[in-house]
């Protein structure tokens, strides 16, 4: 299945971008204001100009972080953190690579395939960012190459009859890194169609997990396998999972324009709003507004903004007015449990959005970038009107 990609491949395409040329830019200019005001609080409270990171946060959270910034700016076509990719320490060993050839990503990623996929879509981002301002991105692309040949070299028939292992540990397949592969997979083919690597990953990999135990008899995506039976673990459903098997079936339809994958999509979508939500306002299992309760942890206070991201990138995708209507007013929905509920008096936004804090809320770099996505997400896809 391993086909390596070379960098002079990719760059003799003309234009890259994540979004399809048809999609229709529409943005609401009160909630872009509102995501800006969160993204400047985020940047001058958590992020680390020396590090290139930010405080308390891990690789993969850094990089939605990094991500949801540049997510913005290509919404607001303004250019008020224009410095945060290269600074980053992202585009830190992006530079180095492409200007000594000196490669750090396999110590960054320390065998952790699902985060090499987190850091792709990052690296993507920054790269759309910078052609979309006319400036180089090659050490961008060249770098999310570098780790895509990383990640597809942990594809394995061996257990389970397919799927990328978790980690190089080689000891737990799972739903997350899949349909992180499905996704990086399916965009590579939008991005870079004249390699067809990039599709025959994307179906292989949707073909592994519709056959999989991956998903419940609810709809939804349990956390992985069992790797000696290869049943569903019945491990927890995370959030982020749902949102991310979305955006991978929505881009995979941009290439093959297959209806039947944008079904299969709503089904965990709809199950979604359905299951794991209170007053349909995402919560999370971990969740709780009470201080001594449950607590999520840095990762997990990243997932309910992953979520938000990812239904905004499949709605990009399926560029269909039905289905926007469909979920527009469940987004706006979320961005508004974060204005009133989320939200500090210091513009800070923390881990619960379904009700007020009375102390359990956590406060931190992951979750304030996480209710950032569930702004700029309504921005484009919410109704305009105000939180």
């Amino acid at each position: 299945m391993k086909v390596t990609l070379t960098v002079s491949a990719l760059l003799g395409l003309s234009g890259f971008t994540n979004a399809s040329p048809s999609i229709e830019k529409r943005q609401c200019q009160t909630s872009l204001d509102v995501a800006l005001s969160v993204a400047k609080r985020l940047q001058s409270n958590y992020f680390n100009s020396f590090t290139g990171e930010y405080s308390g946060g891990a690789h993969w959270t850094d990089a939605n972080a990094i991500e949801n910034i540049h997510n913005l700016m290509l919404a607001t076509g303004t250019d008020d953190f224009s410095s945060l990719g290269d600074n980053s320490y992202l585009g830190r060993t992006a530079i180095l690579q492409a200007d000594t050839g000196i490669s750090l990503w396999s110590s960054i990623l320390d065998g952790s395939y699902d985060d090499a996929s987190w850091i792709i879509l990052a690296l993507w981002k920054i790269a759309d960012y910078k052609s979309a301002r006319g400036l180089d991105n090659s050490a961008y692309l060249d770098s999310a190459n570098t780790i895509y040949n990383i990640v597809q070299g942990a594809w394995d028939t061996s257990v389970c009859g397919g799927g990328v292992w978790w980690s190089s540990a080689k000891d737990y397949k799972n739903s997350i890194t899949n349909e992180l592969f499905l996704l990086v997979s399916a965009t590579g083919a939008i991005n870079f169609p004249s390699n067809p690597t990039y599709l025959q990953n994307a179906n292989n990999v949707w073909n592994w997990i519709k056959n999989s135990q991956l998903r419940n008899s609810q709809g939804l995506f349990n956390d992985g396998l069992v790797t000696s039976t290869c049943a569903n673990n019945g491990q927890t459903t995370w959030i982020y999972n749902q949102g991310v098997i979305a955006s991978g079936l929505g881009a995979l339809y941009a290439v093959t324009g297959d209806k039947t994958l944008l079904d299969q999509a709503e089904i965990t979508l709809d199950a979604t709003i359905q299951l794991l939500t209170s007053n349909n306002i995402l919560k999370e299992s971990c969740d709780d507004p009470v201080s001594g309760g449950a607590t999520c942890n840095n990762d997990q206070q990243a997932f309910k903004g992953i979520f938000t991201k990812h239904l905004q990138y499949y709605l990009d995708r399926v560029n269909d007015p039905a289905r926007t209507a469909k979920y527009s007013g469940f987004l706006h929905a979320q961005a508004s449990g974060v204005f009133h509920f989320g939200t500090s008096s210091s513009n800070d936004i923390g881990s619960v959005w379904y009700a007020p804090s009375q102390g359990g809320s956590v406060f931190s770099a992951s979750s304030s970038s996480s209710g950032l996505a569930a702004h700029v997400a309504n921005a484009k896809y919410g109704p305009c009107v105000a939180l």
